[in-house]
C-alpha cells in the first residue's frame, strides 16, 4: 500500500547538569538554522568559514529571481546560473555538487529554519523566497556536517522582519532576450502579527533557441509574538512553471556553428519541464523560566514533475523519455538548547531529533516526439530519514573557545514496483547509516584576531534520481554507495571598523564519490558509480576594505585542488584526473561608491573561473575566463514613497565563454554558454503608511 500519510511523533527527553546561567549568551546554536547564524558580536570566535550576504548585495541591480547573484562573492561557492529555468542553478562549495546535471546536491538548502533539500539530499533552489530574505548565511567545511546528509556547504535564507509601518512595493525589470519579471510585496506589522507576502512572475525567451520560460511564485510569511518568551512562525511557498523549454547542452561543433542553437532533439522531442511545488512550514520557540529554549519545526508539501526528455525510452529496461514524478514529503525537528556553566566555564548545549519523509509516484513513458506514449515505468519510492545530534560549544579561557558535536542518520530508499508486465519485480530497499563527529578550537589572538581549526566527518547518500538506473537492466541501482569524507581546515578571521578578512585553508578527502557512470556515456539513461577515492585542498580569501567618500572594495578568491586520488573504470585507469565542473581558481570583486547623503551607487563587478574539465577523462574542457559588470542605482523618498530606478550591463566586453558545464553529458553534450552583453533596467516603487 502506497502511504500518503506522513505522522511525525518526535520525543526528546534530554537532561543536563549545571549550577549557574551566564550573563549573557556566548555563542548562539540553533538548531534548525545554520552554527552561529545569529548575529552576534562573537562570530569571531566561532571555528568554522561562514559569511553573510545581506542589504544590496542580495539583489545587487538584478532581476531577482536568481540566488547565483547573490553566491557568487562567496568565497569556496560556485554559483552558475545555465541560462536554462528546465535545469535550475548550479551550486557547489569546494567542489561538492559540482557534478550535479540538475538541481542542488551535495550542498545543503535551508530558509528560516524549512529545509530547501529532500532527505535524499537533493535541493531546488528556486525555492527561496528572494524577494523577502534579509540575508544568507553560507556555511562551508568540517562543522557543515553536523547538519545532517549532503551537506558539504549549507546554504539558509532568513526572511526580514516586516516594516513597523504598512508597506507595498512593486520592482519591475525588463532585460535582453525578452527578459521580464516583476514582484508585488507586502509587509507590516499589526499587533503580535508580523506579515510579509509577495507574488512575482517571471518571463523569458531565453537566451538560446527553444527557451521560453515562465515561472510565478507567491509566499507567505506569518510571524506571532505570543508573549515575551514565545514565538511562532508561518511559512507558505508555491511555485508554478509550467512547460519550460529545455534547449539541451551544446557539443563543441554545435557551439563554434552558432552559441544559442538548440540541439535537433530538442525540437525533435520536444524537451521541456513542468514544475509544481507547494509547501507550509511552523516553526515555534519557547524560552523556558530556566533560560532553557526549546524549538518544534513541522514541515510538508507536494511538487509534480513532468520532464520530457530527448529521446523516445521505449526499449527494453529504458524506463521511458516521458518522466512523471508526483510527490509527497515532510518532517519535523524538535530541538532544546541551554546556556549554562560547567566546571565554572560558560557552555551552550543543543540537542534534538529530526525526522523527514519524501513519497514519489514515478512513472515513465516513451516520447512519441513529444506526445506521451505507452507506459514503461511504474513505482512508488519512499525515502526516510532520521536523525540526532548534539552540538556543544565551551569557552575554556577567555581566548579558547571549543565547538564540538555529533549526528547519527539513518536515510532508507524503497521501491515498490508496479510495473510487472516485464516479468520483473524490481521492488527493494536499501538503508545507509552513519555517525559523523566534528570538533573545532578557536583562538582570539586579539579583540579583532582569530586563528581556529576543525575537523570533521561528512556524508552524502546519492539522491533519489542518482539510484534511478541500473547499468544493466530495471529498478532502482541499490549498489550504488554513499560518498564519505574527511574534512579538516584552519583558518583566521579579522574584523576591524572598515576592514575585514577572512582567509581558510582546507583538506577533503572522500571515499567510494559518486560519479557518472560509464555507461551515460553510451546510453542515454543518467547512470552512477562509485569512484574509490578522491581528494580536495584549496584556500579561501575574502578582503574588504571601505574608505572615505563611500568608496569600498571587496575581493573573494578559491584555489581548489579537487582530483580522483584512485579511480579504475573500464576505459583505463582515471587517478590523478582533475574533478569535472570544478575550476582550480575562482574569483569575484567589486569596487563600489555610494556618495554620503545621496541615494546614488555605482559599482563595477570582475567575475572569473579557470578552465573546467566537463568530464571524467579530462579529455573536455571550457576555457577559463574574465568578465566585467557594471551597475548602478539611484534611491529617492519623498511623503510616505520611495522610488528606485536602477540599470545593469552584464559582460561588459561581450565575451564569449561557457557559464556552465553538463558534467559527462551523453554525446559530447556539455556546454551551456554564457550570455553575450546583455542589460536589464527596472523601477521600484515603494509607499509606506504612516
Amino acid at each position: 500500500m502506497k502511504c500518503r500519510l506522513i505522522i511525525v511523533f518526535p520525543l526528546l527527553t534530554l537532561s543536563a547538569a549545571a549550577s549557574a546561567q551566564t550573563d549573557a549568551r556566548i555563542l548562539s546554536l540553533p538548531t534548525q538554522v545554520v552554527l552561529g547564524s545569529e548575529r552576534s558580536e562573537n562570530d569571531i570566535r566561532l571555528p568554522l568559514a561562514r559569511d553573510t550576504v545581506s542589504g544590496d548585495r542580495l539583489q545587487p541591480q538584478t532581476a531577482g529571481a536568481n540566488i547565483s547573484e547573490a553566491l557568487q562573492r562567496v568565497p569556496g561557492i560556485v554559483a552558475l546560473n545555465r541560462q536554462n529555468y528546465a535545469q535550475d542553478l548550479q551550486i557547489s562549495s569546494r567542489g561538492f555538487g559540482a557534478r550535479a546535471q540538475f538541481g542542488v546536491r551535495g550542498v545543503r538548502l535551508v530558509q528560516d529554519g524549512i529545509p530547501l533539500t529532500m532527505p535524499d539530499g537533493q535541493g531546488q533552489p528556486a525555492l527561496f523566497d528572494l524577494d523577502s530574505l534579509q540575508r544568507i548565511e553560507v556555511l562551508r567545511g568540517p562543522l557543515a556536517a553536523l547538519y545532517g546528509n549532503a551537506s558539504g556547504g549549507i546554504v539558509q535564507g532568513f526572511t526580514g522582519e516586516a516594516p513597523f509601518y504598512p508597506t507595498l512595493e512593486n520592482r519591475s525589470a525588463i532585460g535582453s532576450d525578452g527578459l521580464w519579471r516583476s514582484r508585488l510585496r507586502y509587509g507590516g506589522q499589526h499587533g503580535p502579527l508580523n506579515i510579509q507576502a509577495n507574488v512575482s512572475r517571471l518571463e523569458t525567451d531565453g537566451y538560446r533557441d527553444h527557451s521560453d520560460t515562465r515561472r510565478d511564485l507567491a509566499n507567505l510569511r506569518l510571524g506571532w509574538d505570543i508573549d515575551d518568551a514565545s514565538s511562532l512562525t508561518l511559512l507558505i511557498n508555491s511555485l508554478d512553471q509550467p512547460e519550460t523549454q529545455d534547449p539541451l547542452g551544446l557539443t563543441e561543433e554545435a557551439l563554434r556553428e552558432d552559441r544559442q542553437q538548440a540541439v535537433s532533439n530538442a525540437y525533435r522531442f520536444n524537451t521541456r519541464k513542468t514544475v509544481r511545488h507547494n509547501q507550509a512550514g511552523l516553526n515555534y520557540q519557547r524560552r523556558l523560566a530556566n533560560d532553557d529554549e526549546i524549538t518544534v519545526m513541522v514541515y510538508g508539501g507536494e511538487r509534480y514533475v513532468q520532464q520530457y526528455l530527448a529521446f523516445p525510452g521505449s526499449g527494453e529496461f529504458a524506463g521511458g523519455g516521458v518522466i512523471q514524478l508526483d510527490r509527497t514529503f515532510g518532517g519535523g525537528e524538535i530541538g532544546w538548547q541551554r546556556q549554562s556553566e560547567a566546571f565554572g566555564l560558560p557552555v551552550e548545549l543543543a540537542a534534538g531529533l529530526t525526522y523527514d519523509y519524501q513519497g514519489e509516484d514515478r512513472l515513465g513513458f516513451v516520447n512519441e516526439l513529444g506526445v506521451k506514449g505507452a507506459l514503461q515505468r511504474d513505482e512508488f519510492n519512499r525515502v526516510d530519514g532520521q536523525d540526532a545530534y548534539f552540538i556543544t560549544t565551551w569557552t575554556l579561557a577567555p581566548k579558547w573557545t571549543m565547538t564540538a558535536g555529533l549526528r547519527h542518520s539513518q536515510v532508507e530508499f524503497e521501491s515498490e514496483d508496479d510495473y510487472l508486465s516485464d516479468g520483473n519485480d524490481d521492488s527493494g530497499s536499501v538503508l545507509y547509516e552513519q555517525t559523523n563527529p566534528a570538533l573545532g578550537l578557536s583562538y582570539q589572538w586579539t579583540p579583532a584576531l582569530s586563528v581556529y581549526a576543525a575537523v570533521g566527518q561528512g556524508f552524502e547518500t546519492p539522491t533519489a534520481q542518482e539510484l534511478a538506473y541500473r547499468p544493466e537492466g530495471s529498478g532502482l541501482n541499490f549498489a550504488l554507495s554513499p560518498a564519505r569524507s574527511l574534512n579538516s581546515e584552519i583558518g583566521l578571521k579579522l574584523r576591524r571598523e572598515r576592514t575585514s578578512v577572512s582567509a581558510a585553508i582546507f583538506h577533503t578527502s572522500v571515499d567510494d564519490e559518486i560519479v557518472t557512470g560509464p555507461d551515460q556515456l553510451v546510453t542515454e539513461r543518467s547512470t552512477y558509480a562509485n569512484a574509490a577515492e578522491s581528494t580536495r585542498k584549496g584556500f579561501e580569501l575574502a578582503l574588504e576594505q571601505r574608505f572615505d567618500h563611500g568608496v569600498s572594495a571587496y575581493a573573494a578568491y578559491t584555489y581548489v585542488q579537487a582530483r580522483f586520488h584512485r579511480y579504475n573504470t573500464g576505459d583505463g585507469d582515471l587517478s590523478g584526473n582533475d574533478l569535472p565542473g570544478v575550476p582550480n581558481h575562482s574569483l569575484f570583486a567589486e569596487l563600489a561608491w555610494q556618495p554620503p547623503g545621496t541615494g546614488f551607487i555605482t559599482a563595477i563587478e570582475a567575475q572569473g573561473l579557470s578552465e573546467r574539465y566537463a568530464n571524467d577523462t579530462n579529455e573536455d574542457q571550457a576555457a577559463g575566463y574574465a568578465v566585467f559588470n557594471w551597475r548602478a542605482a539611484y534611491r529617492h523618498e519623498v511623503a510616505g514613497w520611495a522610488v528606485e530606478p536602477f540599470v545593469r550591463v552584464d559582460n561588459l566586453g561581450d565575451k564569449e565563454y561557457i557559464g556552465s558545464l553538463i558534467v559527462n553529458g551523453p554525446g559530447g553534450r556539455f556546454y551551456e554558454p554564457a550570455l553575450e552583453r546583455n542589460w536589464l533596467a527596472g523601477l521600484s516603487l515603494q509607499y509606506q503608511w504612516r
